[in-house]
């Protein structure tokens, strides 16, 4: 695929009387481009995702990520130590189904408003706590094609409390992509089963894969990060994108 050359920027979406802070990459040249909404790990908006930002925008995409946590920790971002975990899982924990929808509807609200933003070919794309957000909101109609990475939880429950995310599956209207690692503690095979059960049960255009791998595996800053399932992975994102935001 092509390779656009990029600039970045922060950016505050407003949503009622909050100011989100996000980091937005795209393509220099004029475009419109299809958009993409990036969710973080419970680590913030660090230099990995970042990273994935970047990647995505020179791809061919206006690429966001939103701060999930700018209600109770504005401007947090860290690293990958297991007291980083422990923090970043207490702000996690602090967050709900319906903020997290609200804030990637004035996210998308927000893109919208962009002149090189095509707003009719919006994807999203997640890992870790990021990879639940991006199932959760794939119920969003705008949303026309979902990425989810090793998204802990889908099955079992929804940010906040409440029926579990999987509960909302027949919400969704676009294609969602799923990857999950074999050895990955925090999902268990049978919650990968019962996602995908109930994703077929409600014919939604979907497809899961697997890798003989960990938790975190895309990740290049994490010990559990594995080449090879990760460039696989990705590549599977560069063609889900291709054919459902650029028909």
């Amino acid at each position: 695929m092509a390779f656009h050359p990029i600039q970045t920027t922060r950016v505050p979406i407003p949503h009622e009387d909050l100011r989100i802070d996000a980091y937005l990459a795209q393509p220099i040249a004029a475009g419109p481009w299809p958009a993409v909404i990036v969710f973080q790990e419970v680590f913030g908006v660090n230099d990995h995702i970042r990273a994935v930002t970047d990647r995505i925008a020179q791809l061919g995409y206006v690429a966001i990520a939103p701060a999930l946590y700018q209600r109770t920790a504005p401007g947090f971002e860290v690293g990958y130590t297991a007291a980083d975990l422990e923090l970043g899982r207490t702000y996690k924990n602090q967050t709900t189904a319906a903020e997290l929808l609200g804030d990637t509807r004035a996210t998308l609200a927000y893109l919208k408003t962009l002149p090189q933003v095509k707003g009719d070919a919006i994807g999203t794309i997640g890992f870790c706590f990021g990879g639940h957000v991006a199932y959760l909101v794939a119920t969003l109609p705008e949303i026309k094609a979902t990425a989810s990475f090793y998204g802990a939880g889908i099955a079992t429950m929804t940010p906040g409390g409440g029926a579990p995310t999987l509960s909302r599956t027949a919400e969704m209207q676009g294609t969602l992509y799923a990857f999950f690692g074999n050895q990955d503690p925090l999902i268990s095979p049978q919650e990968v089963a019962q996602i995908r059960t109930t994703l077929e049960q409600h014919r939604i255009d979907h497809r899961i894969f697997h890798y003989d791998a960990d938790h975190g595996f895309c990740c290049d800053q994490r010990p559990s990060y594995q080449p090879q399932a990760a460039a696989d992975a990705w590549h599977q994102v560069e063609q889900l994108f291709h054919q459902k935001l650029t028909p």
